[in-house]
């Protein structure tokens, strides 16, 4: 098979493992372009067969940029990847890299990451990630917060309703733990019915699978409850959005030591990791289409005042020391928080842009510019010099698409791809009669 995959996925027999374990079936599974989550339901009688050539797949069929015509997708499982379903020990997930006619899809999320990832070993640095996942607990139509009594005007950190919803965090977490991924802390968040679940951060590619799953198994645990669990990133007009804050740090190839530490820096940031962090908010404009990738993202990061008094968003491409009001903070020495992207992130690719802007900051030696200490959302109409982040999806497709060197190092046939099919669901959205529409100027 000519993918690549790592070397510890040599010898890995998923075969000998469903025996060893009871797995009865393999979900192999992807995530498209969009962030939808695919996926095959194979017995373990076959998946001998799946491991060398992969599981079938109509790619036209899913949101990667393919037409009726295309020849056979193939998902080929990284057994690496494989996670037993804590709640159902029947089923195997497992991630898969996408390929046709024996070659990589150059516009598979997953196989975009792991090509960055090479490019950052390839200079002897391995980049590491920790996501913090917000999500709503809603009823089943999503129309509503689940619990009735969440209705406090600042809900943060809120011991009852979190107490209120002990039976499904707590079920979650527990299988976290039981997944050995370092589950730490649990908090009911700054909206009503919203919750965040943290756990250690590691490399990006594992980051990225257990983001995948995480999202998986938190909608599959709420709907056993009757419940239904939305990353979207502003469900409710009223209510703070679901952020997926990234915090970022740069190792080398044994894992102890930290490339942007520097302890004589006052923010505890060597150069590399400041030219790291330049090419993060040189990029940002464009990539926010990859960060915040939907129509209702920009009702996230450019959202009035919440009932909660505060967005949690950032709307301007400005970078600070520990102050949550800017798009990235410097909250500990030798790392740095993105508060950028969104609920809707694609797990794969928020990883791929974070790393692509970075190299392109450390080959360019960037600047991030002026660091600002103020409070932006009660003083940001002081700061005159720091661009604006786009105001919907379509500003951020067009600045994507004039950042020729951020498609470049993302792939042009996926940044080709992904700007065709985010400006048909642009248009689609735009040739849609609101009622907002209807209620404002029926009468004029």
């Amino acid at each position: 098979m000519p993918l690549d995959l790592a070397p510890s996925a040599q010898g890995l027999d998923l075969a000998t493992i469903a025996k060893e374990r009871g797995i009865r079936y393999f979900m192999i599974s992807f995530t498209d372009l969009f962030g939808y989550q695919r996926a095959k339901l194979v017995p373990a009688s076959a998946i001998a067969d799946m491991q060398k050539d992969g599981a079938g797949f109509a790619g036209f069929a899913t949101w990667l940029d393919m037409t009726p015509a295309h020849p056979d997708l193939f998902g080929v499982p990284d057994p690496t990847s494989l996670i037993q379903l804590p709640w159902n020990r029947e089923i195997g997930w497992v991630a898969a890299d996408l390929v046709m006619e024996d070659k990589p899809v150059a516009q598979a999320p997953r196989v975009i990451l792991k090509k960055l990832r090479e490019q950052a070993a390839a200079k002897g640095l391995y980049v590491k990630t920790g996501v913090e996942c917000e999500f709503f607990l809603t009823n089943s139509d999503g129309t509503q917060v689940s619990d009735g009594k969440d209705n406090a005007a600042k809900p943060c950190y809120d011991q009852q309703a979190l107490m209120r919803r002990y039976d499904v965090i707590a079920e979650i977490c527990d299988y976290m733990q039981e997944l050995n991924w370092g589950a730490y802390q649990n908090d009911h968040e700054d909206a009503n019915g919203q919750f965040e679940m943290n756990w250690n951060f590691d490399e990006s590619l594992l980051t990225a699978d257990r983001h995948a799953f995480f999202k998986f198994m938190t909608r599959a645990i709420a709907e056993k409850h009757g419940l239904r669990a939305t990353f979207m990133p502003k469900p409710f007009m009223n209510l703070t959005g679901n952020g997926c804050h990234a915090h970022i740090s740069v190792w080398d190839k044994s894992g102890k030591v930290n490339a942007f530490y520097d302890g004589s820096d006052e923010m505890g940031l060597s150069k590399q990791g400041y030219h790291f962090l330049g090419g993060i908010m040189r990029h940002a404009e464009a990539l926010a289409a990859i960060t915040n990738p939907t129509i209702n993202s920009y009702k996230r990061i450019n959202a009035p005042r919440t009932a909660s008094g505060a967005t949690w968003a950032p709307n301007s491409v400005t970078w600070t020391g520990n102050n949550r009001t800017h798009m990235v903070r410097v909250p500990g020495k030798g790392r740095f928080e993105i508060r950028l992207p969104d609920g809707a992130v694609n797990p794969y690719l928020l990883q791929s842009v974070i790393i692509a802007a970075g190299l392109s900051g450390i080959n360019k030696s960037a600047d991030p510019g002026k660091r600002q200490d103020i409070d932006m959302y009660q003083d940001g109409h002081l700061v005159k010099d720091a661009p604006k982040l786009p105001l919907n999806l379509l500003d951020a497709l067009r600045n994507f698409d004039k950042d020729t060197e951020l498609k470049e190092a993302l792939g042009m046939e996926f940044s080709d791809s992904y700007i065709k099919m985010k400006m048909k669901e642009w248009n689609s959205y735009v040739s849609h009669l609101t009622q907002w529409e209807r209620d404002h100027t029926l009468d004029i």
